[in-house]
């Protein structure tokens, strides 16, 4: 594995470079000192791996990964960061970092963390695993509180083949109203016709 390390404080990042190299199966390529420093030799090196602190001067390490990313989409990026909060968390994965470990990390868990990461693995802290977990339970209910429970009763009706009348029938209402909430279901999906609302619904897991 080919490593780059970028980590503005000379002292950790002069310990992550003898931690590492003195690590079978890990080559450290070069070591910077902030994201303007290391994005050209990046781009020369390739590394297969970039281990990244977030809290960099200048451009930030976030700003390194979406660059990186997009310039070289298959290096593995790990952010390695004293930032737990919601929005640095998710602002570093959607640039494009596939693992997340919090300063203070045993030496052996920032290696076997880089090893995961290199085979395909997505190595996170505990604490930053659990709110990634929370963070889609709670997206997850708001998607399905989308739709009120008559709506959804009548969205399964339309999955299965009912016409608008069969609909009124079956849940005794008019087909006005049956309608008017096909009408409402739409547009909160965002929906063109039946085919495109079942299809959203069920990508959102709502039925």
């Amino acid at each position: 594995m080919n490593l780059v390390i970028v980590e503005d404080n000379t002292l950790l990042r002069e310990n992550l470079r003898l931690l590492l190299e003195g690590e079978q199966g890990i080559s450290v390529e070069g070591t910077f000192a902030s994201a303007e420093e290391a994005l050209s030799p990046i781009r020369e090196i390739g590394p297969d791996v970039l281990l990244v602190d977030i809290g960099l001067p200048g451009r930030s390490g976030i700003d390194l990964i979406g660059d990186v990313k997009k310039d070289n989409p298959e290096i593995e990026i790990l952010a390695h960061t004293v930032f737990d909060s919601r929005d640095v968390v998710f602002s570093a994965l959607k640039a494009g970092a596939s693992g997340y470990i919090l300063k203070g990390a045993s030496p052996r868990e920032i290696v076997e963390a880089l090893f995961s990461l290199h085979q395909g693995g997505a190595p996170m802290s505990p604490k930053i695993a659990r709110a990634v977990i929370r963070e889609f339970q709670t997206s997850r209910g708001k998607e399905e509180e989308l739709l009120t429970a008559r709506e959804k009763e009548i969205l399964l009706g339309l999955e299965q083949g009912f016409t608008y009348n069969e609909i009124g029938t079956n849940l005794h209402i008019s087909h006005h109203t049956v309608h008017s909430h096909i009408k409402n279901i739409y547009e909160k999906l965002h929906a063109q016709g039946r085919r495109s609302a079942l299809f959203k619904a069920k990508k959102k897991g709502i039925i």
